[in-house]
Parts: structure tokens; sequence; C-alpha cells
């Protein structure tokens, strides 16, 4: 497969919610970085995150505008999307989108790396809110 679909195929498992598509998609020693340059190292570890986040953000979704390859490293950009919940309820007022870019670097058909770069000041609030929220009821 080429790098493009190697990257595609992993943002179809992410969209999917797909923890054993994701874990087959990655190396060993996969690493990821997120939007605050947090780096979490190791397939079962990002397999347990991924099952963490997608309870959390239960509709997360990224939409992909433009992508581009030079040899096994490749950039992507488009939007982020999700609902918070913490309690298995989607309200509307916690629905976010925004812009964001990717970059994933690929070996032997699979993501070494996947770094998410992405303003996460939206998602953050309507997470403080909610847990103030939950303090208070």
């Amino acid at each position: 497969m080429t790098s493009i679909e190697v990257t595609n195929a992993f943002i179809e498992m992410i969209n999917a919610h797909s923890l054993d598509g994701l874990y087959d998609l990655m190396t060993e020693d996969h690493t990821f970085v997120d939007g605050e340059g947090t780096a979490t190292q190791g397939r079962r570890t990002m397999r347990d995150a991924w099952q963490s986040y997608f309870s959390m953000m239960p509709d997360y979704l990224i939409t992909v505008e433009r992508i581009f390859a030079e040899k096994n490293i490749v950039g992507i950009f488009g939007k982020a999307s999700g609902t918070y919940t913490s309690n298995g309820k989607l309200k509307p007022e916690n629905k976010w989108q925004m812009p964001a870019a990717w970059l994933a670097v690929i070996r032997d058909d699979k993501v070494a790396h996947w770094q998410v770069y992405a303003d996460n000041d939206t998602v953050r609030r309507i997470i403080a809110k909610e847990q103030e929220h939950s303090k208070t009821s």
C-alpha cells in the first residue's frame, strides 16, 4: 500500500472507532503526539487511549480536506469534530468542530507516528464546564 492508502485506512479506523483496526495499523513502537505536544508510545497503550477517547467523544470524526505525501511522510488537513460526554448523553451544547492537521509517518504499511495539530481550547472549555456542572449537581 502507498503511504496515503495506509493513512486513509488509519483514518477510516478512527472514524469507525475500530480499536482492532487501529491496533492492526500501528507499529509496535507507535508514537502518538497530541495537540499539546504530549507523546504516548506503544500500540497497546494507544489502543487503551483510543478506547478512552472514543468513550469520551463517541461521535469523534476526522474529515479530510487535503492529503499530501512525500515518501513515507503524510500531511493531512481538515477538520476534527465530536461531542464530549461524561455520561453517555450527547448534548448539543457539547458538540465541537475545529480545523486540524495531522502528520503520519508510515513504516512497513503501518503508522509509526501520528501527530495532531489543533487548538483544543474549545474542547477543554466544554470538558471543564461539564466537570464543574457535575460537581454542583
